[in-house]
């Protein structure tokens, strides 16, 4: 467990710069909003699994907790919450935040955002979670192992971590990196230090060495006809990884 700052503050100010625009579907965090959909059926059938909870309920997961680290402006809280989490969004960035919880509000939803790090969370003696989550952070900080470990503390026996992050492949230079920055211009950028991306190999290591058990690892591909995400076994790019903490 460390208790030294993932944080990289270059990448931080870049994010904060472009704060108000996280929920604008076609601004700068538009390939987030379209990946979403994606993204949060992979978590929700995990959960599911994992937890042995009822689809079919509104609020299968009500009673349980969940921390999303590094929430941003809240894309993936606010459906967590709607699922029947105690949601928790922890992130650096203090002007994402108040984006997150003007959002929040209006939509007439409790979460619970902190202006925090991982470490800190920990530090702070924060009580542990059943689900964490980590989506397109891990290739973002200082120090992967260590910001994994941090993450893993805070995770309750028997929970369930989800990261979402690239692969470092020659498509994701070319599209993640390339594109994305500098063509499409869909990030700041220099949001990417393609040399940062952890392949699958190297994050279910990581994940493996702070004591959790990896599960399969899913692929986020995207359909040229229709635009949409959807998981697929092409983690070329974009993959999510869950990870179980045995006991509980």
């Amino acid at each position: 467990m460390s208790l030294t700052s993932s944080v990289d503050a270059a990448n931080l100010a870049r994010f904060a710069a472009v704060a108000e625009a996280w929920w604008d579907p076609a601004g700068k965090f538009a390939p987030l909003h379209a990946m979403n959909p994606a993204r949060l059926a992979i978590i929700r059938q995990a959960c599911l699994t994992h937890f042995v909870a009822d689809g079919a309920t509104r609020a299968p997961f009500a009673g349980r907790r969940l921390l999303d680290v590094g929430c941003g402006g809240g894309l993936v809280c606010e459906p967590m919450t709607r699922l029947g989490f105690a949601v928790t969004g922890a992130d650096a960035a203090g002007e994402s935040l108040d984006i997150a919880r003007a959002h929040a509000d209006g939509a007439g939803l409790a979460i619970d955002y902190r202006e925090a790090t991982a470490e800190a969370l920990i530090a702070a003696g924060e009580a542990p979670f059943d689900v964490v989550l980590t989506l397109e952070v891990v290739e973002h900080v200082t120090d992967p192992a260590a910001f994994l470990a941090d993450c893993a503390a805070l995770l309750a026996p028997g929970g369930l971590m989800i990261v979402g992050t690239l692969n470092r492949t020659f498509r994701s230079l070319a599209l993640a990196k390339v594109a994305a920055e500098y063509i499409l211009r869909w990030i700041p950028v220099g949001a990417h230090d393609w040399r940062k991306f952890l392949t699958p190999d190297e994050l279910i290591g990581l994940v493996a060495r702070v004591g959790l058990e990896p599960g399969a690892v899913t692929g986020l591909a995207l359909d040229p006809l229709s635009g949409r995400w959807r998981a697929s076994h092409d983690t070329a790019v974009n993959y999510m990884i869950a990870a179980a903490k045995p006991g509980g």
